[in-house]
């Protein structure tokens, strides 16, 4: 286990050397996404049409922040991440036309997305539960907000943070998934059990 800092954009060999368990603090440009933003991203390149922010080599953080704005400047209250899971269906497509470098969220991705970050060069992290104040912490700036029609929790977000972390890698370029080992430590234990009944 390392820790690394790491500042956007990040190069992709950059994140092929990371390794499940190495903690990150990251500064530079993340960008909040989450099951309406993604449909709609895809939907966008698939239709030809430009994307209105440049996800590849910064972070992609599954989060749906509560704000309010102060003088006409949105301030971030609260920044905890959603539940990756329910992306499933969607990210690996996501990861192969964007190329985020990283992804932050909570709970883990599935097999579909943890063979996309070994092909594309990406990694998926989770941030701290019930941490939402202190992520917001780190956000220096709030660059600026696009696709508002989908509500505050699902537009994008545009970000600049500054040591935003500690980010825990959990899925790596390298097949390896914490998620995965305990999934399948969990079965195993029950049909131990099942077994015993």
């Amino acid at each position: 286990m390392a820790e690394y800092h790491l500042k956007t954009p990040i190069p992709e060999e950059e994140i092929r050397k990371l390794r499940v368990g190495d903690i990150l603090f990251v500064s530079g440009r993340v960008i909040t996404a989450r099951d309406e933003a993604h449909q709609r991203a895809v939907e966008y390149h698939e239709e030809g049409k430009k994307l209105p922010v440049e996800f590849e080599g910064n972070i992609l953080y599954h989060c749906g922040p509560i704000v309010k704005k102060v003088d006409g400047e949105w301030i971030f209250i609260s920044a905890g991440p959603t539940t990756s899971t329910r992306m499933e269906y969607i990210e690996p497509t996501f990861i192969k036309y964007f190329r985020p470098r990283v992804i932050v969220g909570k709970g883990g991705l599935k097999e579909g997305t943890l063979e996309a970050l070994g092909k594309y060069g990406a990694v998926y992290a989770i941030f701290p539960g019930g941490l939402g104040a202190k992520a917001a912490l780190a956000v220096k700036k709030v660059v600026g907000v696009e696709w508002i029609d989908l509500g505050t929790p699902e537009a994008l977000w545009i970000l600049e943070v500054e040591n935003f972390g500690p980010l825990i890698v959990t899925m790596d370029t390298h097949g390896e998934s914490i998620h995965r080992d305990i999934e399948e430590e969990a079965k195993t234990r029950l049909d131990d059990i099942l077994k015993k009944l």
